[in-house]
C-alpha cells in the first residue's frame, strides 16, 4: 500500500492508529511488521524537518534572574587526543523544557514524561501579526476559534506552538525582553481564557511558545505566573523561547521533543523537530 507524502495521508495514518499502535507496540516488546515500518518511514522518513530549536551557549537570552552558562574544557586533543568540555547553566536555559514539578512539588520530573508525550500532532496557532502592532497581544479564545475555523477542531493530545514571530529577536537579550523606561517588559503570551480551552475542551497534551515566558510581559514584570503554574498544575508540560514556526503549517504537521531523562529533574534544553509531510 502507498502514501501520498501529504498531510491528508498522514493524518488518514494517524486517525487509523498506525503510527501510535507501531509505537505502543514497540514499546510493549511486540514484534512491528515489516510493512508498517515501511508505511511509517515513507511518511515520516521522508518529510520535511523544520528545527524548531535555538542553539544554546553562553551569552544567549534567558530569564531575568538567572546567571549566564559557562564552558570549560577539561581535556583537549593536544595533550589527551580528544575533547570533554563542562556545562553549567540552569534547567531552563534556551529552547527549554517545563514539567509540572517546575512549579507544583511532588509533579511530575522529567524522568517521569512517558515517550508517548514527546511524539504528538502540532497545531500552530499565528497571531504575529497581531503581536506586530501590539507587543503586549494575548491570544484569545477567539483566535483558537479562527483557527478552528479554517482547520477543524484542534485535536485532542496535540502540541499546540503560539507563533508570535518574537523569536526574530534572537539572540538579542534586550530585544527579547523589551523593557521600558519603567521597568515594564513588553512582549507577547498566552491568555489563561485560551490555555483553558485547549486543555479542557480540547485536551491538548502540551504548549509552547518563543518568548521566556508563558504570560505576556507585563503580567511576568509583577512576578505574577498563573497561566504556567494553571499549565503545570494539571499535570502538563510546555516548551518556551521555540523557533521557526513560521517555517510550519498551522496543521498537519508533527512534534518530536527530545529532551534528556533526568532523574527528578526541573527542567532541561531540549531538541525540538517539526515533521511537515
Amino acid at each position: 500500500m502507498r502514501f501520498h507524502r501529504s498531510w491528508r495521508s498522514l493524518s488518514a495514518v494517524m486517525a487509523s492508529g498506525l503510527v501510535f499502535t507501531a509505537i505502543t507496540e514497540r514499546a510493549a516488546g511486540s514484534p512491528v511488521s515489516s510493512a508498517k515500518s515501511e508505511q511509517l518511514y515513507e511518511l515520516i522518513g521522508n518529510a520535511r524537518f523544520v528545527d524548531l530549536t535555538h542553539a544554546f551557549g553562553p551569552g544567549i537570552p534567558h530569564w531575568r534572574d538567572v546567571g549566564d552558562e559557562t564552558v570549560t574544557t577539561l581535556y583537549d586533543y593536544p595533550q589527551s587526543g580528544f575533547r570533554i568540555q563542562k556545562f553549567c547553566h540552569v534547567g531552563q536555559w534556551g529552547t527549554h523544557f517545563d514539567p509540572p514539578v517546575h512549579f507544583i512539588p511532588g509533579a511530575r520530573t522529567l524522568d517521569n514524561i512517558p515517550p508517548k508525550d514527546l511524539f504528538l500532532p502540532l497545531a500552530v496557532i499565528d497571531v504575529h501579526a497581531r503581536v506586530a502592532a501590539d507587543p503586549d497581544y494575548a491570544v484569545t479564545r477567539q483566535d483558537i476559534l479562527d483557527w478552528e475555523t479554517r482547520n477543524g477542531p484542534v485535536p485532542a493530545r496535540a502540541f499546540v506552538a503560539l507563533r508570535t514571530d518574537w523569536s526574530r529577536r534572537w539572540a538579542d537579550q534586550k530585544a527579547m525582553q523589551n523593557v521600558d523606561a519603567s521597568g515594564v517588559s513588553h512582549y507577547p503570551g498566552w491568555s489563561m481564557e485560551a490555555i483553558r480551552y485547549l486543555y479542557e475542551v480540547r485536551h491538548i497534551t502540551a504548549n509552547g511558545h518563543e518568548t521566556t515566558d508563558t504570560e505576556p510581559g507585563v503580567v511576568v514584570t509583577k512576578n505574577d505566573y498563573p497561566i504556567e503554574r494553571y499549565i503545570l498544575a494539571h499535570d502538563h508540560y510546555q516548551i518556551e523561547i521555540m523557533a521557526n514556526l513560521d517555517q510550519v503549517p498551522e496543521k498537519g504537521a508533527l512534534i518530536s521533543v527530545g529532551v534528556p531523562k533526568v532523574k527528578d529533574g526541573t527542567g532541561f534544553p531540549v531538541r525540538v523537530i517539526a515533521i511537515i509531510p
